[in-house]
């Protein structure tokens, strides 16, 4: 590192303006990109203003990776999948982001954010960088602010973006409206497996991935790719002019990591070869645009003086009967529109 750069480095790590921050980020460096995603995640009112200034201005740069989502049932081994995954794509020369959402505790909000010491290995490969962030209990296993992440690891040129999520049972559409790929970590033992997986989630992913294919287990490991591979054409594909089908691999041993990237590489083919690519990233924006508009009219309602003066009372009303729900939300929303009066 020449001592110019160094010289910015160090502005980065310490009190940064927001140019010198984007600077930071268009010359990949990645302290400047973790204070973005911090400044993203805030909930201050100051720092999301500052936040969307800073996407702003780092729209132009945007838009060229791949998204990957990846989800799985409890105990698939998705951290080691993506670490192996990750660190097999970084020695092929690809910059790769980890957004990997832990699970928030629900008494006190907090969350174990362990994922750099679970991908110790890829988290000190020059190519990739790893943000752990707490899921706030949101559905979906993501920070609300996953989608602007993505965004700035755009930025500061990261064209793999891998999103790990709590796992399966939540909301998943959530994930699969913020990725071009997405994929399904499971176990040996397909009727197993299914008893723990939601039907809907089989139709919003596109790659099926055995893990843990190694040692005793490969003969398992095949059966259950092929009992998935009977059972995946039952369902509507999710991507139109795909076929999702089943896959295997072992994290351990790096057996098959690979064929999954060449999947995924061959499903970016063919998508981008037609409208279908381009068509999820505008619709992914769209329905991004309504999710932020119900969020600012919820916080804009419950902020509001005068829902916080009446809700205690029409709470307890609707609860003893004492008025009907409807009666309640319209007195609500009669005393929200006032403000505006």
């Amino acid at each position: 590192m020449d001592e110019m750069k160094r010289k910015f480095v160090k502005r980065i790590r310490n009190d940064s303006t927001l140019e010198e921050l984007i600077e930071g980020i268009l010359q990949k460096d990645r302290a400047a990109l973790a204070k973005v995603i911090t400044l993203i995640e805030s909930r201050a009112l100051r720092h999301q203003e500052q936040s969307r200034t800073t996407l702003q201005k780092l729209l132009p740069y945007t838009g060229k990776s791949i998204r990957i989502g990846v989800t799985g049932v409890p105990g698939a081994g998705k951290s080691t999948f993506i670490e192996s995954f990750g660190y097999l794509l970084c020695e092929l020369g690809h910059r790769v982001a980890v957004l990997a959402v832990d699970p928030s505790s629900t008494i006190n909000g907090g969350s174990i954010l362990g994922d750099k010491t679970r991908m110790e290995k890829l988290a000190k490969h020059p190519n990739a960088f790893i943000r752990p962030s707490p899921s706030g209990g949101v559905l979906g296993g993501v920070h609300t602010k996953t989608r602007e992440a993505i965004l700035a690891c755009e930025a500061a040129g990261f064209n793999v973006i891998i999103v790990e999520t709590v796992g399966v049972g939540q909301s998943e559409s959530i994930v699969r409206g913020m990725v071009d790929f997405y994929l399904l970590l499971v176990l040996t033992g397909a009727g197993d497996e299914l008893q723990g997986i939601k039907k809907g989630v089989l139709e919003l992913v596109d790659l099926i991935v055995v893990n843990k294919a190694d040692g005793e287990n490969v003969t398992n490991a095949k059966k259950t790719m092929h009992e998935y591979n009977q059972i995946l054409h039952m369902f509507q594909p999710a991507t139109t002019g795909w076929t999702t089908k089943a896959a295997m691999c072992s994290s351990l041993t790096g057996i098959g990591i690979e064929q999954v990237w060449e999947k995924i590489q061959d499903f970016i083919e063919v998508t981008q070869s037609s409208s279908v690519f381009k068509e999820r990233r505008q619709i992914q924006i769209k329905e991004w645009l309504f999710s932020l508009i119900k969020e600012r009219l919820e916080t804009s309602f419950f902020s509001n003086k005068n829902i916080q003066e009446m809700l205690p009372e029409l709470e307890h009303n609707v609860m003893n009967d004492l008025t009907t729900v409807p009666d309640a939300v319209d007195t609500l929303f009669s005393a929200y529109k006032k403000k505006d009066s």
